[in-house]
Formats: C-alpha cells, sequence, structure tokens
C-alpha cells in the first residue's frame, strides 16, 4: 500500500498533517498525485475553528470528507492533480477533485474532472468556488442590461461580479470595504465602490460578504421588486435584519443559494459534474489570476490555516503547493 500526507483538522484552530495508507486504485478507480489545492476561505475557516452548527452537520459534508465535525476531521474540495493510475483512459491527465488536502488519493474515476489545457494549475483550484458563483447567478436570474450590486469582494463574490459584467449592457458594481479590493475589481474589468459610495436602486444584489452589515446594506440598496440573491454562509452566527423598513414597500425577494445543489432553472438538464467542467472552462480567462495569493508548501498548511483563520488579511484564495 501506498503512503499519502493529510491535513486533519484535529481541535478548533489546530491541525497538523498526518500520513495513512492508499489501497492500489480498483475497478473504476484512479489514483491522483495532487499538484495543488485551495482554501475555500470563508467555508473553511469556519470549520478550521469548529463554527459548523449541529443542524448542519450533514449538509456541510464534504464529497470526501473524512472525520466528522467534532474533530479529528480531514476537509476540503479544491484539488488539481494529475492521474498516475487507474483508469487507462485518465492516465497522465490533469484533473479537478472536490477532495480534502492530501498529496495522493485514490477516488472512483466518475468524482475526477479532467482540467483544461488553458487552464494553469493554480487557477484550476478555483473551480469550487466558481461553480458557487455560477450556480448563484443562475438563481439570481440576472437579464441583459440589469443594474448590479455584488456586495463582499471575496473570491466567491468577486468572481460573480467578473462573470456578470461578460453580459451585455450590464452595470456592475463590486462593493467591499476594503479599499484596497479596488485593484481586484480592476484587474476583473469591475468598478469598485465602497459601502457608503455604493449605487443604489439597483435591479439585483448578490450579497457575499458573509457579514449581517452586509445584508442590511444589500435591502438599502435594491430597488422596487429587486432581488437579492445571498451566498454567504454564516455558520453558527445569528443575522438580524431591519424588515420593518421598507423591505415590504418595496416588495424585494431574498433569495438563499448553496451550491450543494444545482439551481432548480437547471436542474432538469445539468448536474455537478457538468456544471463544474463549465467552471473550469471559465477558467482559462488569465484575470482570474488576480485572486490567487502566491503558494505556499503543504507542510505549512496548519499554521497557514491558523493564520488565515485568526488575522485580518488580503489573501483570496490560497493556493497549497505539492511539489
Amino acid at each position: 500500500m501506498a503512503e499519502a500526507r493529510a491535513f486533519w483538522v484535529t481541535a478548533p484552530g489546530r491541525g497538523d498533517v498526518r500520513s495513512e495508507l492508499l489501497p492500489a486504485p480498483g475497478a473504476g478507480e484512479v489514483l491522483v498525485e495532487t499538484l495543488t489545492s485551495g482554501i475555500s476561505r470563508g467555508t473553511e475557516t469556519l470549520v478550521f475553528e469548529g463554527r459548523v452548527p449541529k443542524s448542519q452537520h450533514q449538509v456541510m459534508r464534504a464529497p470526501f470528507q473524512s472525520g466528522e465535525f467534532e474533530f479529528p476531521l480531514k476537509y476540503g474540495y479544491s484539488s488539481v492533480g494529475t492521474v498516475i493510475d487507474g483508469a487507462p483512459e485518465l492516465h497522465g491527465r490533469r484533473v479537478f477533485c472536490l477532495y480534502p488536502h492530501q498529496d495522493r488519493y485514490v477516488v472512483p474515476a466518475s468524482a475526477v474532472v479532467p482540467v483544461p489545457d488553458d487552464v494553469p494549475d493554480a487557477r484550476a483550484v478555483l473551480a469550487a468556488n466558481l461553480e458557487a458563483a455560477l450556480n448563484g447567478l443562475w438563481d439570481a436570474a440576472p437579464r441583459i442590461g440589469d443594474r448590479v450590486a455584488v456586495i463582499g469582494a471575496g473570491v466567491v463574490g468577486a468572481l460573480a461580479a467578473a462573470l456578470l459584467a461578460r453580459m451585455p449592457g450590464n452595470a456592475v458594481q463590486l462593493i467591499d470595504v476594503n479599499i484596497d479590493k479596488a485593484a481586484i475589481a480592476a484587474a476583473l474589468g469591475v468598478d469598485f465602490a465602497l459601502p457608503d459610495a455604493a449605487r443604489g436602486e439597483v435591479d439585483l444584489v448578490i450579497h457575499a460578504s458573509g457579514a449581517a452589515d452586509g445584508l442590511v446594506r444589500a435591502l438599502d440598496l435594491a430597488g422596487f421588486e429587486a432581488s437579492i440573491v445571498e451566498l454567504s454562509w454564516y455558520g453558527d452566527r445569528a443575522v438580524a435584519l431591519p424588515l420593518g423598513g421598507a423591505f415590504h414597500s418595496r416588495r424585494l425577494q431574498l433569495i438563499s443559494s448553496q451550491v450543494g445543489a444545482v439551481a432548480p432553472a437547471r436542474r432538469s438538464r445539468w448536474d455537478r459534474r457538468r456544471r463544474l467542467a463549465l467552471a473550469l472552462d471559465l477558467l482559462a480567462d488569465r484575470r482570474f489570476d488576480a485572486l490567487l495569493a502566491p503558494a505556499v508548501p503543504f507542510v505549512r498548511l496548519p499554521e497557514v490555516m491558523a493564520e488565515l483563520a485568526t488575522r485580518p488579511s488580503d489573501v483570496m484564495c490560497q493556493v497549497i503547493s505539492y511539489r
């Protein structure tokens, strides 16, 4: 049996790299050697800190998670690697898999999706986040010429804004409390605004800040009968909203979106594999490199995860290198 190394969260705010044995791939399976993985900062730091409510333990399970949310736990879902054994048609191919941070793993061949040749390893780790943004836009159903506010310039919000800006006639504004995110918006070809300076009376609001203040601001910016799509996940935090104001008189719609299920408007024709393949194709755009932090070695992952969870930083997507 081959040996693999994996990152485990051992207690709230603590983790380490552990060794484990891997079986040889069986029929219909592949052995993947990891090239890069990415930290989905919002969700993974909540998991790392032990802030997943018990009511959401089953819903929030990652496809190849090991352990439970009480710890120890192996969690993650943005892995890019090379198939080195197993299904002949995939041998030598670069693939994306919704797998935790681990240097080698065995999965069914159906669990991996080939990475297009024009998408570099590091950029490919954004596929899971781009899936979330894409699914959110399917839920939002934007139209040509919409005025759109995207609140929260994290990875998912920035990706959603970039996709919306591609639609003809759309006026998209990416909004964040951090003025430094203006450079990210510029790299993606999107206008930027601080919350107090944001344009109001918009047709659609995408909220992805993960903060209650951001959702309150979304209510302020929405025009008559506008939709607000909530992409944030708050873990165990309660969120209070001023629904006694103009929420009803403006006939606003507050719509939840979560990547675990394909948006209803697409569900009859799309499955998650097709959606993931589309996300990977969209990553051929080199502008998305603006969202990637310089790669750090896999062995440093325990300290890097602790830093991301506890210290303010401008890191968007932290790339982990296994070479």
